[in-house]
């Protein structure tokens, strides 16, 4: 993985971000002795090194007895308990749904939403379907999770009967507390726990990533061996220069510090998608705090250019760009000649797909950084295992120095809770009868 911020330092005054080298060394040493807020949520900083050939085939010896048991397998989880799996088999998967590995079940994820017809068309297409879960939920009483774990595993103890079923639900959840919990050791499921000193979104390397994405055919130890390379390359005592997180949590710091407010994530390859999605709670549930932060968004490229693109190119001048390239796609196609050449297109002919892509990722980024939007480009070797692990890794890291330079606790989310006691209230939810009455008030 590299890391160029040549198209972001000339939009800051000269030494800025490396006038910010005291700040990253702080935090990254703030966050090694534990001594910064959220210091009871830093599991996640040494995990990859630490996760063992052992750990690693158990998680595998239980995405088999799912992958032959199975036609599908349903993921009911939400936020972090979903988005790093979700990211991770859609970059290695086929773009059209089907995954590559001939021996995989399809993994389609719910209980992310309380939508009706979407809970609703996921139970009609499971009706003729062989079909495990993992639920993933620390406490089990998330109600978008909660709902939709009711509902599979009612009807997947319907369709295969109670004793079959054990075989094909898993539990990843608190080790000894929560509702989740106390069903999976009453049921008997397999387990899997979430270490409680790992927040959701920081997830991905635990049993919430690692054993949907060995489900799905993927190599998890090869993910897990990126992420400990970066892990290393990361390392407190690395110099700013040499340390891609450091050079990344800095050079966003100095922009934001410049006026910029708004993170623009581009990619060009449409497999990065999600990549997107769970960079941006990654980030905006990290830093979005005590009026603070940089607003994470995302665009699909050259997808978008044809709608937010020209917003990015002349509207307000409060947005840069971080970009991530793919070096080497994993097929070759090339552009066809025709003979009458009606749409003009003959001077491609004999050309790959994947070099028109990059003429228009590197047309795009000088007419942006023309355009006054500071552009951060992030390129790995191709979309496999190790080096999604590497990104994984490298924004995590990137996250807890990049909160901490800005003076927040990047490992808590006070605000989530704020939507959940309304709608607990609203829906009449023992215990909220005060803010009830209080809501009612409002709304008269």
């Amino acid at each position: 993985m590299k890391i160029n911020i040549s198209k972001a330092a000339s939009f800051v005054a000269a030494g800025a971000i490396e006038a910010l080298e005291p700040q990253v060394k702080a935090a990254q040493e703030a966050l090694e002795q534990g001594t910064c807020p959220g210091n009871d949520f830093l599991g996640w900083l040494h995990l990859p090194s630490s996760i063992t050939p052992e750990f690693i085939a158990e998680i595998n010896e239980t995405a088999k007895v799912l992958k032959e048991n199975c036609e599908a397998v349903v993921v009911a989880g939400i936020g972090g308990s979903y988005l790093g799996a979700r990211m991770v088999i859609d970059a290695l998967s086929n773009s059209f749904g089907w995954l590559q590995p001939s021996d995989a079940p399809r993994i389609l994820f719910a209980g992310n939403n309380i939508g009706e017809d979407y809970l609703s068309e996921l139970i009609g297409y499971l009706k003729g379907v062989k079909f495990g879960v993992i639920n993933i939920s620390k406490s089990g009483t998330t109600t978008e999770t909660a709902i939709t774990f009711r509902l599979l595993k009612k009807m997947c103890e319907d369709q295969r009967g109670k004793e079959e079923a054990k075989k094909v639900i898993v539990a990843i959840t608190d080790a000894k507390k929560g509702a989740a919990r106390t069903t999976a050791d009453k049921e008997g499921y397999k387990s899997f726990i979430i270490p409680n000193n790992v927040g959701g979104r920081f997830s991905v390397l635990t049993p919430v990533g690692l054993l949907p994405i060995a489900v799905a055919g993927f190599d998890i130890a090869a993910l897990v061996k990126g992420a400990a390379d970066m892990e290393a390359q990361c390392d407190v005592n690395a110099p700013l220069a040499n340390n891609p997180a450091a050079v990344y949590a800095a050079t966003r710091n100095a922009i934001y510090q410049s006026g910029k407010k708004i993170e623009i994530m581009a990619n060009y390859q449409p497999k990065l998608h999600n990549l997107g999605e769970w960079w941006k709670q990654l980030y905006g549930e990290s830093e979005g705090k005590d009026g603070k932060g940089i607003f994470p968004a995302s665009v699909d490229l050259t997808t978008d250019l044809h709608s937010m693109g020209q917003w990015i190119q002349d509207g307000e001048r409060t947005i840069f760009e971080t970009v991530i390239s793919v070096e080497k796609p994993n097929t070759t196609l090339e552009v066809p000649s025709d003979a009458e050449n009606l749409d003009g297109l003959n001077f491609l002919a004999g050309k790959r797909i994947d070099e028109v892509n990059k003429m228009a990722e590197l047309g795009t980024q000088l007419a942006h950084v023309d355009g006054g939007v500071p552009n951060i480009h992030i390129s790995i070797e191709k979309l496999d295992e190790y080096n999604i692990g590497q990104l994984i890794y490298f924004f995590e890291k990137g996250c807890g120095i990049s909160g901490l330079i800005l003076g927040v606790n990047p490992f808590d989310q006070p605000g989530v809770e704020a939507y959940k006691k309304n709608m607990f209230a609203l829906l009449g939810k023992p215990g909220y009868e005060a803010e009830s009455a209080a809501i009612q008030e409002r709304l008269k």
